[in-house]
């Protein structure tokens, strides 16, 4: 957990939202999700409620709201799903624009997006306004299970090295003339998304040996 490695979400910030416990803002993040995904989705001013209350909180952590944003395109296979839900829903159908699409179809894609959306913004706003370590170490104090707890600290710490190591291998695909990009050159890619697996496990093998050589006996110690 050494610093460059898991600190692309995180805001450094003073706010209190920053120096509050690690622990206390996770539950506070599951109980605010739980309560959304329970909300049904013809309460259409309930969420706009729930969304100016992110908002808010965002706004007073100090995070820019272009340093969210920009991180929200994680969401995007969610809003190609949501686009698509009208036109293969079955039921009762209505003209938009000139388009036939589902009734049930349009609420279940406004549901969709508006739950992931606000989902997604907060688990944002929680990673940039808390430390990978201290995450960890709110989820050892919430009595997480701890190989969970081991298994999300490695992926934290070796998340940049793999990613890395990806960007070296598509340098290497485009200085030999290879576009990542081109539908031609996939099945290359995809060869080399394989070797990338296969170098990680092995990684992860190398890694577990060395812990054991030093001692390591199944308990994770931050």
């Amino acid at each position: 957990m050494g610093a460059g490695h898991g600190h692309r979400l995180h805001y450094h910030g003073h706010s209190r939202l920053h120096r509050a416990p690690a622990h206390l803002k996770l539950v506070a993040l599951v109980g605010f999700m739980l309560v959304v995904v329970a909300t049904p989705r013809e309460l259409y001013p309930v969420f706009g409620g729930y969304a100016l209350l992110l908002v808010a909180v965002i706004a007073s952590t100090g995070v820019p709201f272009g340093y969210i944003g920009k991180r929200m395109v994680v969401e995007v296979p969610f809003v190609l799903f949501a686009v698509l839900m009208p036109f293969v829903a079955t039921g009762p159908r209505t003209e938009v624009l000139g388009l036939s699409l589902s009734e049930p179809g349009l609420l279940a894609a406004w549901g969709l997006l508006a739950k992931a959306t606000i989902g997604v913004a907060a688990s944002l706003t929680l990673a940039a306004t808390t430390e990978p370590l201290d995450l960890l170490r709110g989820l050892q104090r919430l009595r997480v299970p701890d190989l969970i707890v081991q298994i999300m600290a490695f992926m934290v710490r070796y998340l940049d090295v793999v990613t890395a190591e990806m960007g070296r291998m598509l340098t290497g695909m485009r200085s030999r003339g290879c576009d990542p990009r081109s539908p031609r050159h996939w099945p290359l890619l995809a060869r080399s998304v394989g070797a990338l697996f296969i170098r990680s496990y092995e990684r992860g093998e190398r890694v577990h040996l060395a812990m054991l050589s030093r001692g390591y006996d199944g308990t994770f110690r931050l």
